[in-house]
């Protein structure tokens, strides 16, 4: 199993401090959840069915109507390279690492590599994988760039797969809404933008073949009938995506400024982070943890992602917090 954000509960045994007692931003995930309400008995006592209305919710929140709802996009993630014979495959690094690494146990030949090199080596692969905007890089992509390089790669039979987990903060950057074309592969997560990542939701946009082989591979039932439920009231609520939008780039302008004080300029950032390339990053993330503040760790390059403070509580703790590092010299350069 790959390293995640998260693992509170390990951190907070490792550390001796109780679990309500830390400042979690370890996750990209939005502080600011859509609010679920209560929901009704029967969405937990029925089976789940497919002509609920929920695709055609998220078709007017996507902008298309080629989707299939996976349970999380990592689902997808881990079953669409079992639907493609051996292929040389080139996956945007540093990034998601659960790409590389489902291509890889299914056998295909993997090469992490840059944006640049991607896009400069395209006719080397027959499927490449970018995440856009990236995590934690921040990359993104112009919609020309990316119509480009999938038309070089469909041109023999390829796929361009995008990881659009992170783009609800800025939906006209996406590719779902354009028509669908065969080799290009979009996933779209819940969990980040909506903040409900426990609820285990994505959906894939492609091609009807497409959709319909992984549909059979997955099988019936991809979501619970209580996460149906929460969709379409969540997907449906116009006027909240609007608010959460300005609130997380708010928040992310507010959390960089926040650390270049510190001595920790962002390297890269997006809506929901921000990465800092530092070689201290093992001993501020111990340090930072010792404090009750729990942030990702990337070995290649060192770094650290830090997830955006809730409010305005966790603002103040977690300046407080790098305040007092760098009087005790953890911060210093």
């Amino acid at each position: 199993m790959l390293e995640h954000g998260g693992r509170l509960l390990r951190a907070a045994r490792e550390y001796g401090i109780a679990p309500e007692a830390w400042l979690d931003l370890s996750t990209g995930i939005s502080p600011f959840a859509w609010p679920v309400p209560p929901i009704p008995a029967e969405a937990w006592h029925r089976l789940p069915e497919d002509d609920d209305g929920l695709i055609d919710v998220a078709r007017a929140y996507y902008g298309t109507v080629s989707l299939l709802p996976v349970a999380g996009s990592q689902a997808a993630i881990q079953m669409l390279p079992m639907l493609r014979s051996r292929s040389r495959v080139g996956v945007l690094s540093p990034g998601y690492a659960e790409h590389a690494h489902a291509w890889e146990q299914a056998g295909h030949r993997v090469e992490r590599c840059s944006a640049i090199e991607l896009f400069a080596r395209a006719a080397s692969f027959d499927v490449i994988v970018l995440m856009h905007p990236n995590n934690p890089g921040g990359e993104c992509f112009e919609q020309e760039q990316l119509l480009g390089l999938h038309a070089a790669l469909a041109g023999r039979g390829g796929w361009l797969m995008v990881d659009e987990a992170f783009i609800d903060a800025t939906p006209e950057r996406s590719l779902c809404a354009l028509p669908a074309r065969p080799g290009l592969i979009v996933l779209r997560s819940i969990g980040k933008f909506f903040g409900l990542a426990g609820a285990r939701a994505g959906f894939v946009s492609t091609t009807t073949d497409l959709l319909v082989a992984l549909g059979e591979r997955l099988g019936p039932w991809t979501l619970t009938g209580t996460t149906r439920h929460v969709l379409k009231l969540a997907l449906a609520d116009r006027d909240w995506h609007a608010q959460a939008r300005e609130r997380l780039h708010a928040s992310s302008v507010r959390l960089a400024e926040l650390l270049t004080r510190h001595g920790l300029p962002p390297s890269a950032s997006s809506a929901f982070f921000q990465w800092c390339c530092d070689e201290r990053a093992p001993s501020l993330q111990r340090a930072l943890a010792r404090q009750g503040v729990w942030v990702r760790r990337f070995e290649t390059p060192a770094s650290l992602r830090f997830g955006l403070p809730g409010d305005d509580a966790a603002f103040a703790r977690l300046d407080t917090t790098l305040g007092l590092m760098a009087e005790a010299k953890e911060c210093a350069p």
